[in-house]
């Protein structure tokens, strides 16, 4: 019984050693799994680093690659574009003729009268009906010789009225005049006025434009005293006419100043302002009276 007892104590002991050698053998088995586990983990972190490097970098070098490519694909498009228009040059407005630039290369051509009777027709083409316009039409005894670019105003002057002593004597209405001479401007009306000198004689002329001179006085200018001259602007001659300040019942020569040419080579005709009046003046009566042979036209 006591070596059963004894046995019995030996196996107890030894399944107690046994338990706690499987216990540590257990413990160290955990031990190195949870170790290979943290190892991997480590080399994979320390793996992971340089990965995630060399991932930043490569798409560092690709997006430099897609930069350089762009510039590469644009570059050679501008130069495309410069070469283009260094070939093809591009094609600049025309500008548009003034009456200036035709004038400049054209010759200067003495005035004619089918030269007016081309711009009267041309002007009531649509103010006036077919018959009207034939109205219109202006025989050629209607005109005086015209201006051949050779004579001075008062050497013309003498030429289409040889006999202007004895007309002048005649002339004794007030408010009317008998020679007329039309012009662009003031300030070509006075220097007509200086070139009148050698022909009027003791006639006596009067300036008729707007340019610091009161239509008022004009009118009392005319109904004062007797004036055989008059020259100025179509403008004002015709304001005149419609306040009935000048009459036209004592003209016989009305001159217009038709190849004279202004700083920018502009006729009197070639200025819209100045040929609108002028149209409108030979509608207010000068047209009947040369149809009526009381009034004939010459061109200076």
């Amino acid at each position: 019984v006591l070596q059963f007892n004894q046995k019995c104590k030996q196996w107890i002991k030894l399944s107690v050693l046994s338990t706690r050698s499987a216990a540590v053998e257990d413990t160290s088995e955990v031990e190195e799994e949870v170790e290979q586990q943290k190892q991997p983990r480590a080399k994979a972190n320390t793996k992971t680093r340089p990965e995630k490097r060399k991932r930043i970098t490569t798409e560092k070098a690709v997006k430099t690659k897609k930069k350089n490519a762009q510039k590469l694909c644009v570059v050679p498009q501008k130069k495309e574009a410069e070469a283009e228009e260094s070939t093809n040059p591009k094609k600049k407005r025309k500008k548009k003729k003034t009456i200036t630039d035709v004038l400049a290369t054209s010759e200067p051509k003495p005035g004619s009268p089918v030269d007016l009777q081309n711009l009267v027709t041309q002007y009531f083409s649509d103010k006036r009906s077919v018959i009207e316009q034939e109205e219109l039409e202006l025989q050629g005894s209607c005109f005086l010789s015209s201006n051949d670019l050779t004579h001075s105003l008062s050497s013309y002057l003498k030429q289409i009225c040889p006999k202007w002593a004895k007309i002048q004597k005649q002339h004794t209405e007030k408010s009317s005049v008998v020679l007329l001479i039309i012009c662009s401007s003031a300030l070509r009306a006075i220097e007509l006025i200086k070139q009148l000198t050698t022909f009027k004689g003791e006639a006596k002329a009067v300036k008729l434009f707007a340019k610091h001179i009161k239509i008022e006085e004009q009118v009392k200018l005319l109904q004062k005293g007797v004036t055989h001259i008059g020259v100025g602007t179509p403008g004002r001659i015709h304001a005149l006419l419609e306040k009935e300040g000048l009459n036209l019942q004592a003209l016989r020569y009305l001159v217009l100043d038709w190849n004279w040419r202004d700083q920018k080579l502009r006729r009197m005709v070639d200025i819209p302002e100045v040929k609108l009046d002028l149209m409108k003046l030979l509608e207010i009566g000068i047209l009947k009276g040369c149809r009526e042979n009381k009034i004939k036209i010459g061109l200076f």
